[in-house]
């Protein structure tokens, strides 16, 4: 891949600065206080909110405490969706702090699924990165590297090292010389107001007469209300990483540079409010 460490590194420390506030209903000993974290765009919730559990759980019963979980406006936060996502998402023109409501009780079975512990989180952010290499290499990249390997991946993002991860998702980012992009670039497409919530598709970073595909394409072939105004209204917001990346940026680039630490690029397609 070509070097712009500059942006991988930009991507990396990306934070959302959030307000974690204890749900009204809660029963506590004494006042919750809320508590405030800068949240790393690239990781879950559920990794790095241990210090908001214990923040709450000081002022709770014992017997009060069951599985955490948030929720943004009503909406139960999905913890396998990158955190970054979830702000594009659902909460990109809000005002900042992000108010996110904390919950012990009552569980959205329907909504969420359950994570007793991060071992289930490294799951799914190895499964991810898998499906990923599949699409780009044929699953060759990650199939030789040994089990270390693929641990290091793993705690660099759980411990919030940049060098750590990008030593070893660099060979994850880099393709044979004579071609000019992945097979296919792993992505998925986010939408709040259709009934199809996320869009994957096999879609070739290169045509078949060697032009190098945009973003622009990708949305025109699989989402192509995302780039043309219907019924006069303005044209929907796309956001990966909380920037709007121009539609002639090809798609290659962004794979390589503003890929979540799972290999796959989140887009969020925003409504844009109508006059």
């Amino acid at each position: 891949m070509t070097d712009d460490k500059d942006v991988l590194r930009d991507v990396w420390f990306g934070r959302i600065p959030t307000c974690f506030t204890l749900y009204q209903d809660e029963i506590t000993e004494r006042e919750a206080e809320p508590y405030y974290l800068l949240l790393p765009r690239v990781s879950y919730l559920t990794l790095v909110t241990d210090k908001v559990k214990k923040h709450f759980q000081k002022v709770m019963r014992q017997e009060d405490i069951s599985e955490i979980w948030f929720e943004y406006e009503g909406t139960p936060l999905k913890w396998h969706y990158p955190i970054g996502l979830l702000f594009d998402l659902l909460a990109s023109s809000s005002a900042l702090p992000w108010n996110i409501t904390v919950h012990f009780k009552s569980f959205p079975e329907k909504d969420l699924l359950h994570c007793p512990s991060k071992d289930v989180i490294e799951a799914h952010f190895m499964s991810c990165v898998k499906e990923a290499d599949a699409l780009k290499h044929k699953s060759q990249v990650i199939n030789e590297m040994q089990k270390k390997d693929h641990k290091q991946l793993w705690m660099g993002l759980q411990n919030d090292r940049f060098d750590q991860f990008w030593a070893i998702n660099r060979k994850l980012m880099e393709y044979p010389a004579e071609e000019n992009g992945f097979r296919y670039i792993p992505f998925i497409i986010y939408q709040t107001t259709t009934e199809r919530p996320f869009i994957q598709k096999l879609f070739r970073p290169v045509s078949t007469d060697g032009q190098l595909h945009t973003l622009g394409d990708l949305l025109k072939e699989v989402c192509p209300s995302a780039v043309a105004p219907e019924d006069g209204e303005k044209k929907n917001q796309v956001m990966i990483h909380g920037i709007e990346p121009m539609l002639e940026t090809p798609l290659q680039w962004l794979s390589e540079h503003l890929s979540y630490p799972d290999n796959f690029l989140h887009i969020s397609i925003i409504p844009q409010p109508t006059d």
